[in-house]
């Protein structure tokens, strides 16, 4: 079966940051995840996932005033160099914690942009990311996410993103497939994620409706379990649902 990686801003979310790891480790994950590392030294972040044998396996680059409602910044024409610096930043945490991968999130355009700007903002940011990433040892991924969760948000679907991923011209572009929000947009799931393997560097999942755990809704999660590791499959799969009951409680899927 994949590797199953916890996230942290959605699982164990009723506790402190620095507690979830250890929440984690004890449920049975292996790997984790969370949207960002920044407001803590990249060397306690290390500490944890050291002391409780957890592996570091994505986070985002920085993407603007989060709490205010950014969502990313790489379709801002005006915030190159900010969005660039975000990259440095990034990097230097994905060195200090051991993670591989990085996450670029589209983000939501600002009101009134001139499309055609904002689509060239996003291919050349997506580049300049990709090849400072590889210089780093580290892939560089980004997600659709669907538009009814994050209204406005760029990338919604998994052919646009290659579409703009080729468009940029890297090899070390790979998609962040999120089974819910693939549900959400355009289904098909099973057939998509084979034709787009290559691409894929890392999936997420929960279910729909109500984003909550496997079980709870509409998706046939041991069907898909087994397509994804019958494909051959060898990065991770991340939990990133709202428990509709207790983290613990909704681990079932997990524990078989």
């Amino acid at each position: 079966m994949p590797r199953f990686a916890a996230n942290l801003s959605f699982l164990f979310h009723e506790v402190p940051f620095e507690q979830r790891f250890a929440r984690a480790a004890a449920a049975g994950f292996t790997g984790v995840e969370y949207f960002f590392p920044y407001a803590l030294p990249a060397d306690r972040i290390a500490g944890l996932l050291r002391a409780h044998g957890l592996a570091q396996v994505l986070f985002n680059l920085p993407a603007g005033n989060w709490d205010a409602g950014e969502r990313g910044i790489a379709t801002h024409p005006d915030r190159v160099a900010e969005f660039r610096d975000g990259v440095r930043q990034a990097l230097e945490y994905a060195h200090a914690l051991g993670c591989t991968q990085v996450n670029c999130l589209a983000g939501i355009p600002p009101a009134g942009a001139d499309p055609a700007r904002v689509r060239s903002t996003f291919v050349a940011n997506l580049h300049y990311a990709a090849e400072q990433a590889r210089a780093a040892g580290v892939r560089m991924l980004s997600e659709p996410i669907n538009g009814r969760d994050m209204p406005g948000f760029y990338l919604n679907r998994s052919a646009q993103a290659i579409e703009l991923f080729d468009e940029a011209g890297s090899d070390n572009l790979y998609l962040q497939y999120d089974v819910y929000h693939m549900q959400v947009m355009e289904g098909d799931l099973a057939p998509t994620i084979e034709r787009l393997l290559p691409r894929i560097a890392h999936m997420q999942f929960a279910d729909t409706p109500g984003r909550h755990e496997p079980g709870t809704g509409e998706i046939n999660f041991p069907f898909l379990f087994g397509h994804v590791d019958r494909l051959g499959y060898t990065g991770w799969m991340s939990a990133e649902y709202r428990p509709s009951a207790g983290t613990e409680a909704s681990l079932g899927w997990l524990r078989g």
